[in-house]
């Protein structure tokens, strides 16, 4: 069993930074960042392992977002450069055996925060 607790969403600007935190209660899984708008389905945005060896992102992210991990502090974070109005979503951050793209692959999932990016 693994809590997960999003903070950090807000409105910003296009062009502007917002930066995500995910708390976790347990630290050894491999952590993903998915994002949901209204009328469109969950889409992968970002993951990283356990060790924060390996990460891995949506083509519409790479190069804008970064996600990293604190284990000590058992923290996942999700920076979010160049926001651009079509980044707006409810953004989830999730825990699983494996990082991987797909929502199946993760059984632990945050209650998500909102992040707005207007014109």
């Amino acid at each position: 069993q693994v809590a997960l607790v999003e903070s950090g969403g807000g409105l910003v600007q296009a062009g502007g930074s917002l930066r995500l935190s995910c708390a976790a209660s347990e630290r050894s899984y491999a952590m993903g960042w998915f994002r949901q708008a209204p009328g469109k389905e969950r889409e992968f945005v970002a993951d990283i392992n356990w060790s924060a060896s390996y990460m891995d992102y949506a083509d519409s992210v790479k190069g804008r977002f970064t996600i990293s991990r604190d284990n000590v502090m058992g923290m996942v974070y999700l920076q979010m450069n160049s926001l651009k109005p079509e980044d707006t979503a409810v953004y989830y951050c999730a825990a699983g055996g494996t990082m991987a793209r797909e929502m199946r692959r993760y059984n632990y999932w945050g209650q998500g925060t909102q992040v707005t990016v207007s014109s």
